[in-house]
């Protein structure tokens, strides 16, 4: 673990290799070999560097101390939120893509692995946790499939509001992208696509890992030409229904 510490701690610091080793009074070559795992530090450097760092030699030795800027924060219904702070003590915003969705799924709540997520930052947003979602399927067109949708995490089913747009994560359902109309006095919820030939369907708050409200979203692709595929998406879609009609009668 040493190794890794000493270069996190330095990182969280703002210290350069040279500047960390001119206030240890060594060679910036005997840090360097020590970041990188090279070097092993006598006993009197290590209680040096214990003291530099405010950190006990045992936990420089056994423990990823990176894991102090993992937070976990808890609902009335204890649904964990792993989260990460940046060296300027920011909240990052972690990036569930298409790759990471699967095994989002089974690793929502393991601080390892949200640590290991990709992160962007984007200032001046009102306080909250925040995390970005790429959301596939043409069910809330007019936003386009490989959109990324910032959203802020939900901490009581309480605070849903109705006709808002979520991410929701379940079990069965994986990582879905849908309109709601909260129903508190049932504990579930409806989750509606934009998209109309896409039935409504039920959602119990016991289904539901996370929830996400919608607070921006980044597109990819130019928006006049959004707007001419989710028209010709529409007109297929009539024209499906009509031939369906036809059929019928």
């Amino acid at each position: 673990m040493l190794a890794h510490n000493i270069h996190f701690l330095r990182r969280k610091k703002g210290l350069s290799q040279q500047e960390l080793a001119d206030q240890l009074e060594i060679p910036r070559t005997t840090w360097s070999g020590y970041e990188l795992g090279k070097v092993e530090p006598n006993i009197t450097m290590l209680q040096k560097i214990s003291t530099f760092f405010d950190q006990p030699i045992d936990r420089l030795l056994g423990e990823r101390i990176d894991f102090d800027d993992l937070e976990i924060a808890r609902d009335a219904n204890v649904r964990v939120l792993a989260i990460t702070m940046d060296q300027d003590d920011r909240q990052n915003i972690e990036l569930v893509d298409s790759k990471a969705e699967a095994g989002y799924l089974d690793n929502f709540q393991d601080p390892e692995y949200i640590s290991d997520l990709p992160k962007m930052f984007i200032p001046n947003l009102p306080t909250g946790s925040y995390r970005a979602f790429e959301i596939h399927g043409d069910s809330m067109l007019p936003m386009p499939s490989g959109s990324l949708v910032i959203s802020k995490y939900v901490e009581s089913m309480r605070d849903v509001k109705d006709d808002k747009t979520y991410i929701i994560i379940t079990e069965s359902g994986g990582i879905v992208y849908k309109r709601v109309k909260n129903h508190p006095d049932q504990y579930s919820l409806t989750a509606i696509s934009d998209n109309e030939i896409y039935p409504p369907y039920l959602i119990t708050y016991d289904e539901i890992r996370e929830i996400w409200r919608y607070h921006a979203h980044i597109v990819f692709s130019d928006a006049r030409q959004q707007n001419v595929d989710w028209l010709q998406e529409t007109v297929l879609n009539m024209q499906k229904k009509l031939s369906q009609m036809e059929q019928k009668m």
